[in-house]
């Protein structure tokens, strides 16, 4: 026990072995639900759903793993969110690509990954970012989910008058969130440890007692085979033979590296890892996500990356790649425990995601809101990822401004020559999805 106390820092940390597992199970439970979306999503492209069930489940688990034991970091991956919609709805539905060649566009895109991040080029370009859009990252993040939790929960729905209102509070599962926020904020205010997860597990009971949650109609169940999708997406590398399909890979990489990029630095802020503006071990925690994407291709799922339901397990006291590790095993355990799973719904994890939304908000206090040029490209970054529902997008429209703002502020012999170049990478990135 006293190497892994010495190999994860964790006296220097300030945490414990105790606190790290229990932050490793809160971000499980928070990003579980990825294990049952995935599959939805990827069905809808043809894919079978019990091959993408397994696939998510070990794509998870060896990222979450990688990135603990490597990195040393607290931040867990799994097949991300909007980019598997692309995947399925824009590729394959829309364009009228086979699900085969798409998955193979992701092997492709996986491969470029991995060579520009041996080359250290994602580790040079998120460390040329400033330290004011680094926060900026973090406080858009925390708003982005706490707007994922508000309407998973019902609290926030969509509104054709307005875009977006208040949702009904007739509804019973709504009240269920409602339940979980005070609770949880109550547990928070009174600095309870593993307030969050106290409130999941309190909100889960009391769904399970009320009915509003169904009861899991059993416990066990065998891991799917990865039979009908595992090596398909190598075999298929040749129909990657037009430029429309090499757009669909470029957007691949872009989507992931931005997302995963945006995420790593926003979770590193909050959990107060940055140094002179620089991610130690960042290297390596691009590497973990790089090769958990590559193999999760080849098993059968759109690209992983770096999660933002991370913060959860943070927010609790996470500090080490011991949680990481731990949400990797559950990952594993999930496999065999799918119907239990269930339990965990929407309205449980909610109140988690807006509670650590309001942890990650506070560092909006650290951007430089006296400087107009440095102000704008924050804002942009932090009230765009909610409203666009991307962190790529949102990254992109402060990306895109900052050195316009900067260079009419006569400050632009300041400005890193990679941002001048992640200006115009952003500007074909917006082109390409507008495209597309």
């Amino acid at each position: 026990m006293s190497s892994i106390t010495k190999y994860f820092q964790l006296n220097e940390l300030h945490t414990t072995f105790k606190r790290e597992i229990l932050a490793g199970f809160t971000t499980f439970i928070s990003m579980a639900y990825i294990l049952f979306v995935n599959p939805s999503v990827l069905g809808a492209a043809g894919m079978n759903k019990g091959a993408v069930f397994t696939a998510t489940a070990l794509a998870s688990a060896l990222g979450c793993i990688l990135m603990g034991v490597l990195a040393r970091y607290p931040i867990a991956t799994a097949p991300a969110l909007g980019i598997n919609a692309f995947f399925a709805y824009s590729v394959v539905i829309g364009m009228k690509v086979p699900w085969q060649t798409a998955l193979a566009g992701v092997v492709v895109a996986s491969l470029i990954f991995l060579l520009i991040t041996i080359f250290k080029l994602r580790e040079l370009i998120i460390d040329a970012i400033p330290s004011d859009l680094k926060y900026a990252i973090s406080a858009g993040i925390g708003l982005f989910i706490a707007f994922l939790g508000l309407n998973d929960g019902g609290l926030i729905v969509a509104n054709k008058s307005t875009v977006v209102g208040l949702g009904s509070l007739s509804v019973g599962t709504t009240w269920l969130t409602i339940f979980g926020l005070i609770v949880t904020s109550i547990l928070m205010v009174r600095r309870i440890p593993g307030g969050i997860f106290i409130g999941m597990f309190l909100t889960s009971i009391l769904g399970l007692v009320t009915g509003l949650i169904k009861m899991p109609s059993s416990i066990i169940s065998g891991a799917p085979s990865l039979k009908p999708t595992f090596g398909v997406g190598i075999s298929h590398i040749g129909d990657i033979n037009t430029v429309q399909l090499w757009v669909v890979v470029l957007t691949f990489l872009l989507v992931t590296f931005f997302d995963t990029a945006g995420t790593l630095v926003g979770l590193a802020q909050q959990a107060g890892f940055m140094k002179d503006n620089k991610m130690p071990r960042v290297g390596k925690a691009l590497m973990s996500d790089s090769t958990a994407m590559l193999v999760g291709s080849v098993l059968g799922t759109s690209p992983v990356g770096a999660y933002v339901e991370s913060s959860a397990g943070i927010a609790v006291g996470g500090r080490s790649g011991i949680t990481a590790v731990t949400t990797g095993l559950f990952f594993i355990l999930g496999m065999f425990f799918s119907p239990l799973l269930t339990v965990v719904t929407d309205q449980v994890t909610a109140p988690a995601l807006i509670i650590v939304g309001v942890l990650m908000a506070q560092s909006l206090k650290h951007i430089n809101w006296g400087e107009m040029e440095i102000a704008i490209p924050s804002f942009l970054i932090v009230l765009g990822m909610p409203l666009t529902y991307s962190i790529s997008d949102g990254l992109a429209l402060g990306v895109i401004v900052y050195p316009i703002t900067m260079i009419a502020a006569k400050r632009g012999k300041e400005v890193h020559p990679i941002m001048y170049a992640l200006f115009f990478v952003f500007i074909g990135f917006m082109w390409i999805l507008n495209v597309e």
